[in-house]
C-alpha cells in the first residue's frame, strides 16, 4: 500500500489549495476511515481532517467550516480542498491509512 500526497504550495493568506492523496494498493471503499494530518516546524503531528464510513467526517475545531475531506473512490483519490488558509495552516501535510504514513506536502501560508 502506497500514499502519494500532493497539491502543496505556497499561497498568501485568504487563499485556497487543493491536497490530493493518491492510494495505490488497496482500495479505498475498503478502508473504514482516512485521515489528513499535518505537522507545523516544532510542533506534534495533529489530525486534520478524517473520513469514516461509520461516523462520516471529522475536522479538527482549528479547520473545521474551512476544510473538508471528500473521497474520490472511483479514482482511488482522497481530497482536502482547504480554504480561506492562514498562516497557522503553514505545515506539512500526509494522508494516512491505519499503519501506512504518505510522504508529506508541504503547506505554507503567508500573511
Amino acid at each position: 500500500v502506497q500514499l502519494q500526497a500532493s497539491g502543496g504550495g505556497s499561497v498568501q493568506a485568504g487563499e485556497a489549495l487543493r491536497l490530493t492523496c493518491t492510494v495505490s494498493g488497496i482500495r479505498i471503499n475498503n478502508m473504514a476511515s482516512i485521515s489528513w494530518y499535518r505537522q507545523a516546524p516544532g510542533k506534534q503531528r495533529e489530525l486534520v481532517a478524517r473520513s469514516s464510513i461509520f461516523d462520516g467526517a471529522y475536522y479538527a475545531d482549528s479547520v473545521k467550516g474551512r476544510f473538508t475531506i471528500t473521497r474520490a473512490s472511483a479514482r482511488n483519490t482522497v481530497y482536502l480542498q482547504m480554504n480561506s488558509l492562514k498562516f497557522e495552516d503553514t505545515a506539512v501535510y500526509y494522508c494516512y491509512l491505519p499503519d501506512v504514513w504518505g510522504q508529506g506536502t508541504q503547506v505554507t501560508v503567508s500573511s
